[in-house]
């Protein structure tokens, strides 16, 4: 039988015709000064969202790995703490929809409900775990009923660190020869700090160990909460760029101010004295029309160089029920639509880059975005 770790690695590497398209086809790029909008100086980033979460389960190597082989500029790990203190790389603190946890009964008892960001949540959770106990887990397909194809690697991965991820892209950049970059997200910031686990320590003590803590680094350090990133910037003294996350509606946890506030001309110049930009709900660039139909662009993007922003918006999927009405293709709502032209359409707003959980099809978009009609 194959070495285990060989099998592995193999699956991580296997992804068809569109990773060599993506391979092939995507620059070795610098991006755009951390600190201040690309304004079609360089192309626009394409930023792998968990990985190449639309071919792998999210935030695994395996999915990180494919993402870069695609042509991602950056690689985007959400960062969660353990009981003892260490970064680990999953999209929420409760882990039941994401590895297989429910399915382990030597840990049944520790299933429990807590109150997160205000929401009472039921399930497992990486703060009642030591990091030795999560790597016997195994990561699993968070939405199968939308990406039935990633359950085929159900079981196959583990739970990656903060310093593996960093690993693997020092492991990419050298083999690829262009340097990729990494996008860490605080995962609710202020609710791991209420536990005596606070993140950012052992993010700026990873970042600067890696020498990454700098300002020409190829790092975005991103969070939904704004308090977050000043205390990284003030405190911290953190030197590698950030990036304010925003929704669509309602307020950072535990701020006053609402995400809108934050999106005015005043409040994107303050923005400016901390974070060098901003990832906003894609729905914030263009709207969308009564009937679902893509609308017409806000104006966000141009607000936001104007400040000297950077803008990356969230999130870029493939299939019909994450597109515009007017972008879908057939009657199923998990099967692929018209992605490529909506990201096209995004990227001709003038955005510094997006998130997209296909990176494959971002690299396409791009090279096809400013070509001549």
């Amino acid at each position: 039988m194959a070495d285990r770790r060989q099998v592995l690695r193999l699956s991580a590497l296997a992804a068809g015709a569109p990773a060599v398209l993506g391979a092939t086809a995507a620059p070795a790029l610098a991006g755009p000064h951390p600190h201040g909008p690309g304004h079609g100086r360089q192309p626009s980033l394409v930023i792998g969202h968990r990985g190449a979460s639309g071919y792998r389960p999210e935030h695994t190597l395996a999915s990180y790995e494919l993402a870069a082989r695609m042509g991602a500029d950056f690689i985007e790990p959400d960062l969660v703490a353990t009981r003892d203190h260490v970064l680990v790389a999953r999209h929420e603190p409760e882990i039941g929809g994401t590895t297989d946890v429910a399915s382990r009964p030597e840990f049944a008892s520790r299933r429990r409900t807590v109150v997160l960001d205000g929401v009472t949540t039921t399930g497992w959770f990486t703060h009642d775990f030591t990091l030795a106990e999560l790597k016997t887990l195994r990561a699993t397909e968070r939405i199968p009923q939308v990406r039935q194809r990633n359950t085929l690697y159900d079981g196959l991965f583990r739970i990656p660190t903060f310093q593996e991820v960093l690993d693997l892209r020092q492991r990419l950049s050298h083999e690829l020869d262009r340097e990729i970059g990494v996008y860490p997200e605080t995962k609710h910031p202020t609710y791991f700090r209420g536990l005596g686990l606070e993140l950012e320590t052992p993010l700026v003590r990873a970042l600067r160990r890696n020498r990454l803590d700098r300002r020409d680094a190829k790092v975005f350090v991103q969070s939904f909460e704004a308090a977050n990133l000043r205390l990284l910037h003030e405190q911290y003294k953190l030197r590698a760029p950030m990036v304010f996350l925003t929704s669509a509606s309602g307020n950072p946890y535990g701020d006053p101010r609402s995400y809108a506030d934050y999106l005015t001309a005043a409040g994107l110049r303050e923005l400016a004295t901390y974070a060098g930009g901003i990832g906003p709900d894609k729905n914030q660039v263009i709207g969308r029309n009564a009937d679902g139909t893509l609308g017409t662009p806000t104006g966000l993007v141009g607000d936001a160089h104007a400040a000297g922003l950077v803008v990356h918006p969230y999130t870029f999927r493939a299939e019909n029920q994450f597109l515009p009405a007017d972008y879908r293709v057939g009657a199923d709502p998990a099967a692929y639509g018209r992605a490529i032209d909506e990201q096209v359409a995004f990227l001709r707003t003038g955005i510094d880059g997006l998130f997209t959980d296909q990176a494959d099809i971002g690299v396409l978009a791009r090279s096809l975005a400013f070509q001549p009609a």
